[in-house]
């Protein structure tokens, strides 16, 4: 019984594992603002299987892909599931390779300052790159976070402590609040919506992109696909998501979500054969996503 449990186990740990990857060439890179970090134009983000509970193995997979593939950019957050326990359990040595991402939701110095101290054990390592404020909606969130005893301070006191090396923001539901707390702070980054269906509502392109460019900072974007929602016969392919994304002038590198290693090598692969789109494609893409704009935007105000 025990050989034949063994030999089944092996079976599951064949299945979830990927192929061996040939040797690669290098990823292109951009530098990430003010942070002296040259991230590959694909990083992992939060969602896909690592969104998730249980999945060890699966998740475990995805991120020695990325890591394999040249990804040097990974991006988690307390409300993404078990992410930064499959983070945490999996890069081990290889930490020192990624530019690492987290999050703060809770709007309070106390709050926030307990979270990264949960952060950091799950995450099973002795800092954060880059700290951010998470998901900003509404301008009295900003007058708590910039307020006494807000999360900016707590973002203060953890550099102070060298558990957090740089800060930025993150948002996708209104661009008039990512540029009030810009103009609040100087924030290091910011983490914002930026896919070909953008321009035709409440425009983060128009707006905060130009200024994040003005400030210096890095700009990482994501819902290049709107969560699929852009993808599709009629609609865009992966390609044209991400093109036209990194495209954008200021954009550093964009993140995406990835369920399986297959979709790892896919994003990577886009990456290395990447040419930045000239203004009439660019344009011609813009148009072409006007009939399922609401698809596009699904996650603004």
């Amino acid at each position: 019984m025990a050989s034949i449990m063994k030999r089944l186990l092996g079976s599951k740990e064949k299945k979830d594992a990927a192929p061996p990857l040939p040797p690669q060439p290098p990823m292109p890179a951009r530098r990430l603002g003010r942070t002296g970090h040259d991230a590959a134009l694909f990083g992992l983000g939060g969602e896909g299987v690592l969104r998730t509970h249980g999945r060890d193995r699966e998740a475990a997979a995805v991120i020695a892909r990325a890591l394999d593939q040249g990804v040097n950019y990974c991006d988690t957050a307390p409300a993404y599931a078990g992410s930064m326990d499959y983070y945490g359990a999996t890069l081990g040595e290889r930490r020192a390779q990624v530019f690492l991402a987290s999050k703060t939701h809770d709007r309070t110095r106390d709050g926030s300052l307990r979270l990264l101290d949960e952060m950091l054990k799950r995450l099973r390592t002795d800092r954060l790159d880059l700290w951010q404020l998470h998901d900003l909606r509404e301008m009295d969130e900003l007058d708590e976070i910039f307020g006494k005893g807000g999360a900016l301070e707590a973002l203060l006191r953890a550099k102070e402590e060298g558990r957090v090396r740089w800060f930025g923001i993150t948002g996708h539901h209104d661009p008039a609040v990512l540029m009030e707390a810009m103009r609040r702070y100087d924030f290091d980054t910011v983490l914002v919506a930026l896919n070909a269906a953008d321009v035709h509502r409440d425009s983060f392109r128009k707006t905060v992109l130009p200024e994040a460019a003005r400030r210096g900072m890095g700009v990482i974007a994501m819902k290049t696909c709107a969560q699929g929602g852009l993808l599709g016969p009629g609609k865009l392919s992966m390609g044209e998501c991400l093109g036209y994304a990194w495209s954008l002038p200021g954009v550093t590198h964009a993140i995406v979500g990835c369920s399986t290693p297959a979709e790892v090598d896919e994003n990577a692969a886009l990456a290395r054969s990447f040419q930045p789109f000239d203004d009439a494609r660019m344009k011609k893409i813009e148009a072409g996503t006007k009939p399922y704009a609401d698809e596009g935007c699904y996650y603004k105000k």
